[in-house]
């Protein structure tokens, strides 16, 4: 569920693929923290600061030299099909996470709508062409666009057949799941648009500034167990992420273990359950802001059924990540990563 930004659908995508809105989101890096005693968790420092900070972090930021699109460009889609752009004037994401990519590579201008999870400065103002977690065919044909970049767990089918039997070049790509992840798709969305020089100086940016992230990682002997919960306590949605969550190359990378992956969950998700709990028993719970917000915040989180048992309930020990960027997989990694690091260990970037 949790790499196309959206809220679960149970019933109609895998759970590792659908996992982000019903949400405005909030800012990057507008950050819980661990421990505290208020509702809402907290680290240092006045509220009002940190809103601050968070809302100037929700940006992304381009390459310094616009591209010129090198077109017509021939990719082949995930779905199968081979696709030729032959503009990239209006462009339409239809997936927040790529959306960051497109303005990255600098390509801001030329995008004329966003899905609801593109929530970031720039994009703000643009027109959305979801309803709900669905793709509105009408509303992405009615700006005529010259490229729609999609995902698979892009939906419903129906939406996307409409936009492509209206001859609109539609790209489609897999969506990420792993912190390998980043650069390939960094390329082929460059590839789509035909701005592969700029897409390989992306690569490299990205790559050297989450290598970086990484070398500052602590050395420590105790590597602390982390469970990724997903909740959404307005509709009752608890869930403890497994092998597949998508969190779990994260999770490594920060010097953590995954314990829904290490206590041997090998879905993606499952209810949570004490007993699941007490078996992935954890040092710390890492969740999205949204959601540690739907539960009541911290003291919330703790009345979920086995959390207040686990080491990480009894110290209080809460990772929060803002929703739009955990599973992105994109430029903005390495802050997600340097944040996870400064949470789990207390230092970094």
């Amino acid at each position: 569920m949790p790499h196309r930004p959206h809220a679960p659908r149970l019933a109609r995508r895998p759970l590792v693929a659908a996992l982000l809105p019903l949400l405005t989101l909030l800012p990057l890096l507008a950050l819980t923290g661990c421990g505290g005693s208020g509702g809402g968790g907290g680290g240092g420092g006045d509220a009002g600061s940190r809103r601050t900070a968070g809302a100037a972090a929700d940006r992304v930021e381009p390459l310094r030299a616009e591209p010129t699109p090198q077109l017509p460009a021939t990719v082949r889609s995930a779905d199968g099909h081979r696709v030729t752009v032959r503009s990239a004037d209006r462009i339409v994401p239809l997936t927040g996470s790529l959306s960051e990519i497109v303005f990255t590579l600098g390509l801001g201008r030329n995008v004329v709508a966003r899905d609801i999870t593109a929530t970031f400065a720039q994009a703000a103002k643009l027109p959305v062409v979801t309803r709900a977690h669905d793709v509105s065919a009408e509303s992405v044909l009615s700006l005529k666009p010259s490229v729609v970049l999609a995902e698979t767990t892009t939906g419903p089918a129906e939406a996307i057949d409409q936009i492509r039997d209206a001859g609109i070049p539609l790209v489609v790509l897999d969506p990420p799941k792993r912190l390998s992840d980043v650069g390939a798709r960094i390329d082929a969305v460059a590839a789509a648009l035909g701005v592969r020089v700029a897409g390989a100086e992306l690569r490299e940016r990205t790559d050297r500034r989450i290598e970086a992230v990484r070398e500052d990682i602590p050395a420590a002997a105790h590597r602390p167990r982390v469970a990724f919960l997903y909740l959404r306590g307005t509709a009752s949605v608890y869930l403890l992420g497994g092998r597949d969550s998508g969190a779990s190359s994260l999770l490594e990378a920060a010097g953590a273990v995954d314990a829904g992956k290490e206590s041997g969950l090998t879905k993606d998700f499952t209810p949570i359950t004490s007993e699941a709990l007490a078996k992935a028993a954890p040092d710390a719970i890492l969740v999205m802001t949204k959601g540690l917000e739907s539960v009541g915040g911290v003291d919330g989180l703790l009345k979920v059924p086995g959390v207040a048992e686990t080491p990480a309930g009894m110290d209080r020990r809460v990772v929060a990540v803002d929703d739009g960027v955990l599973l992105s997989y994109g430029p903005r990694t390495d802050r997600v990563l340097a944040s996870l690091v400064r949470q789990l260990h207390g230092s970094g970037r």
